[in-house]
């Protein structure tokens, strides 16, 4: 779990720095801070494509070296990132970086899950994704520390490191957990015939890209509109990691109660902490504990959908597993284009976060919608964790 938790933790780091490094980034290519933001866009796009493509690739390779692979590509493309030379350069390399994202994810989570009983599933998953949110604690503060203080190009490196990091642990601690030998691409790509699995995608690509429009842009709200110094900015970053790990914690234990509800718990309070952000933004360091609860209940809308996917994917596990992932990168695509949208047409570093709120309540409803359907096909609420 450890091992598999590592893994989480050194894409957490390069997913997330890139936000606390923006205007660091816009400047050493020369680009616009909405301009670099389009990197962050462009990683998520990786995932997006990575997720499907490598999941149905490597559905009946053992998992394992399937991990060890994917941790290989990552360390590379985070290598690349950190050489890279013009902004369309980067722009590429971090499209690299993202594509073993979500296959990571997936695999790590089948793997997870086959290691404990079926009642503590959940809590398998998200001691997973715990490393994904540990990174919000440590590595991302810490990487954009460095990168502050040695260039941007610095933190790339050290996550090609931890990403080799992973590949040592994995081949020393996690147990060898043979392929699907009956996968079938045919198999795989029927997920994508269940109206269930498509409604559950399309409420994690766009309620949660209502936590990216406001994570994306947080570091010149930091500085230009709550008037704090650039040195307050790995404190924000620091109170959203600590946000998610209380928010994969508790995820993990509401899944055990239910997932579904505690999917349109954490989207309505997504909704809410974000409209409060909005609020607190111009009063210091006023939005610091809201920054914590908007990543809390993002990571339970993580988690669950994690799950709910899992689930609803029926056969298709290893295609179904990963997509929640293309499914939230598509929502930091998402986020964090509207947010510079927005930006660019003049309306403020603030209202991204109008975006957000908006994003979140169209993700409700998506998720009201999934269950009008459970009830219509099978005449009850959707509860337990198989809901």
């Amino acid at each position: 779990m450890f091992a598999l938790a590592t893994g989480g933790f050194a894409i957490g780091t390069t997913e997330f720095v890139t936000m606390g490094l923006l205007p660091e980034i816009a400047t050493g290519v020369g680009v616009s801070i909405p301009g670099a933001g389009h990197v962050i866009s462009a990683y998520a796009l990786g995932v997006v494509v990575g997720a499907p493509v490598l999941a149905f690739l490597g559905a009946r390779l053992p998992r394992r070296a399937l991990l060890v692979w994917l941790m290989v590509g990552f360390a590379l493309a985070n290598a690349w990132s950190a050489v890279a030379g013009s902004y369309e350069t980067l722009f590429v390399a971090r499209f690299a970086s993202g594509l073993p994202h979500g296959a990571y994810f997936g695999i790590a989570s089948l793997v997870a899950a086959s290691l404990v009983s079926p009642g503590r599933k959940g809590r398998a998953v998200a001691t997973v994704m715990l490393g994904l949110s540990v990174a919000n604690v440590l590595g991302v503060p810490a990487a954009t520390v460095l990168g502050q203080e040695l260039g941007w190009r610095a933190a790339f490196w050290a996550v090609a490191a931890l990403g080799v990091l992973t590949l040592a642990l994995v081949l020393w601690c996690v147990p060898s957990t043979p392929g699907d030998r009956n996968a079938s691409g045919r198999r795989e790509l029927s997920a994508f015939r269940m109206p269930q699995v498509w409604l559950t995608l399309l409420a994690g690509a766009i309620g949660f890209g209502g936590m990216f429009a406001v994570y994306s842009y947080i570091a010149p709200v930091v500085t230009d509109v709550a008037g704090l110094t650039q040195r307050a900015v790995p404190v924000f970053l620091l109170s959203f990691g600590l946000g998610m790990i209380a928010g994969t914690w508790a995820a993990g234990v509401m899944a055990d109660w239910s997932v579904f509800r505690s999917l349109l718990i954490g989207g309505t309070g997504l909704g809410v902490a974000i409209a409060l952000f909005w609020v607190a933004a111009p009063y210091s360091w006023a939005a610091l504990p809201v920054a914590f609860l908007i990543t809390a209940l993002g990571s339970v809308l993580v988690v669950n959908l994690q799950l709910r996917l899992m689930d609803v994917a029926g056969d298709a596990q290893a295609l179904g597993a990963a997509m929640n992932h293309a499914s939230l990168n598509l929502a930091n695509a998402l986020g964090a284009w509207l947010g510079g949208l927005v930006i660019a047409a003049g309306w403020g570093l603030r209202s991204p976060a109008l975006v957000g709120v908006a994003l979140s309540v169209a993700g409700v409803l998506v998720l009201l919608v999934s269950a009008r359907l459970h009830v219509r096909n099978r005449g009850a609420v959707p509860t337990p964790v198989s809901g």
